[in-house]
């Protein structure tokens, strides 16, 4: 009866989660507000990587990147209508990759959970840094802080994986490493907007409720 119970727990934080956006719009479902979480199945992991690269702000996100590397002549695709489609793939295929095998396939495999922990206290400096630790730092299934293999993993796979689709004048170590980086960075980004933004909004709008 308590495995059920903390399932169906688990199960009811990730609906929350999926609903979280910041400033309204930007989806942020693998950010937690609460210290002590019930760990998540395997299942529900994968169901909140899923949400995350199938929700229409991730399309429009992709699109305008891919706008941005056909107007600066990123990676050696071509210049037209169809070059911009090719950009959007390989911009896609990246933000898939990496959300699906860092945060639902590995965090699986090696029982990690997969989403940021808010800090909410601290100094300002405290708290970026807690942000910056995060592709490094993550809470096991077990509740113990470990290296995070799985996010470090997701990286370099889906670098690893670009180099299949990206020209062959692009590919290599660097695509690799260069993919690698833009994903954390994206990882650390949507940090910050949860440690900074979402909570405050969050309780103003409780504060409201009250």
């Amino acid at each position: 009866h308590a495995v059920v119970s903390s399932q169906e727990i688990a199960t009811e934080q990730v609906s929350v989660e999926e609903h979280q956006r910041v400033l309204g719009f930007i989806p942020n479902f693998f950010a937690v507000f609460d210290s002590k979480p019930v760990p998540l199945t395997p299942k529900l992991k994968f169901k909140l990587a899923f949400r995350t690269v199938t929700d229409p702000v991730t399309f429009l996100g992709t699109g305008f990147l891919a706008g941005t590397d056909q107007a600066t002549d990123k990676s050696h695709y071509q210049e037209s209508t169809k070059g911009y489609f090719q950009r959007f793939g390989a911009r896609y295929g990246n933000t898939f990759t990496n959300n699906m095998i860092g945060g639902a396939v590995l965090p699986s495999i090696l029982h990690q959970d997969p989403r940021y922990y808010y800090q909410g206290t601290g100094t300002t400096k405290s708290r970026i840094l807690h942000v910056v630790s995060y592709p490094f730092i993550s809470r096991g299934d077990n509740g113990q802080r470990q290296p995070n293999y799985s996010s470090l993993g997701g990286y370099l796979v889906s670098g690893a994986i670009a180099n299949a689709y990206y020209p062959a004048s692009n590919r290599g170590p660097k695509l690799l490493f260069s993919t690698a980086l833009v994903d954390m960075g994206g990882t650390m980004a949507n940090g910050l907007l949860a440690e900074f933004l979402m909570h405050a909004k969050k309780q103003r709008s409780q504060a409201g409720g009250n």
